[in-house]
């Protein structure tokens, strides 16, 4: 538990108890440790007496993460569908910049609507009220783990459930480099908590379409090196999609992970055009000591963490992936020298 965490946990517990109606959203593309957190967030603001709405925000969220509780609650809605007079605080979480509220149009806040971000990407631009964004810990729901805590919340098997998904993937399965001697106490206390945690991870990683496995080879299938061959991109165009009757919803593999794996192809990126003239960037590294992907994804507008990071490019799949390694041989010339 940080210092900062402690120091703005009773400030962020006094807005909470100040509203009645509290707003929460997936961020676009949302993973585990984005939809876990919601949820967990959502049952303990229950518990509170609030009454807490949870939006999908811009994307669909993948079926794969449907056995963690609460998930029948989110509401089919983004941003834009939902009136902000219903509510008086928004509660952004795991939110690296206010572009990624939604991607639709520019996002602004009113007056009368109180934002809290927590977060812990480093590339977060600190855009809300008040600003709980410590990169330090590997995971959002590691943040509310330490903030419930705080609260003196009762961490019930079904939030505990919801922490343990996030957790779990956001470190690689523990397996990344930001897993700390805290996470994997965090994480032994969630499992104490909820036995049976292990079920949801099952679930998800058992929970595959044909359309996902119609994805993953045509991502694999379209596999090109660049940058002294250190660079691995794999780019699906939108007509290949429709072509498969591939749902966006499908396109969550982490391709760009499985690129990184193989010895030499020092970043995996995957591109996806989702819709014509919008491409989803992920960008994954073997060694984010010396290859910070961050750097490439802000350098496009996007942004997270030395290890794993994205963007999204309003251009044509070509033009994306020609940004894309014209933003890699800048800001790492050396990858096109044998490293």
């Amino acid at each position: 538990m940080t210092d900062l965490v402690q120091k703005l946990a009773p400030q962020i517990l006094e807005e909470i108890k100040k509203a009645k109606n509290i707003l929460l959203h997936c961020h676009p593309s949302p993973d585990p440790d984005s939809v876990g957190g919601v949820l967990a967030t959502m049952q303990v603001l229950e518990t509170m007496g609030k009454k807490v709405t949870v939006i999908k925000g811009d994307s669909e969220v993948p079926l794969s993460f449907r056995a963690l509780p609460g998930f029948e609650k989110i509401e089919r809605k983004n941003f834009f569908e939902v009136d902000l007079s219903e509510f008086d605080l928004f509660l952004i979480q795991d939110t690296g910049g206010i572009n990624q509220i939604s991607r639709i149009a520019p996002v602004v806040f009113p007056s009368f609507l109180k934002t809290i971000a927590i977060d812990h990407h480093a590339t977060n631009d600190n855009f809300a009220e008040i600003n709980l964004v410590d990169p330090t810990y590997p995971a959002t729901c590691q943040i509310l783990f330490d903030l419930f805590t705080i609260w003196n919340v009762k961490i019930t098997p079904e939030i505990a459930k919801c922490l343990m998904l996030g957790i779990f993937t956001d470190t690689g399965g523990f397996r990344f480099p930001t897993t700390t001697p805290s996470t994997l106490r965090v994480a032994a206390n969630l499992a104490e908590i909820a036995p049976d945690y292990t079920s949801i991870i099952a679930f998800m990683n058992d929970s595959s379409t044909p359309g996902v496995i119609a994805f993953q080879g045509l991502a694999l299938g379209s596999v090109t090196l660049h940058c002294g061959e250190h660079l691995a991109v794999s780019a699906v165009s939108f007509n290949s999609l429709q072509e498969k009757k591939i749902g966006r919803e499908e396109t969550f593999p982490d391709i760009a992970n499985i690129l990184k794996s193989v010895i030499g192809w020092e970043i995996g990126v995957k591109i996806v055009e989702d819709q014509p003239g919008g491409v989803k960037v992920s960008f994954r590294t073997r060694d984010a000591k010396k290859w910070d992907v961050s750097k490439i994804a802000t350098s496009l507008g996007g942004g997270g963490h030395k290890a794993a990071a994205a963007c999204y490019l309003k251009t044509s799949l070509d033009e994306a992936v020609k940004k894309v390694v014209e933003a890699v041989d800048s800001i790492y010339p050396e990858f096109g020298r044998r490293v």
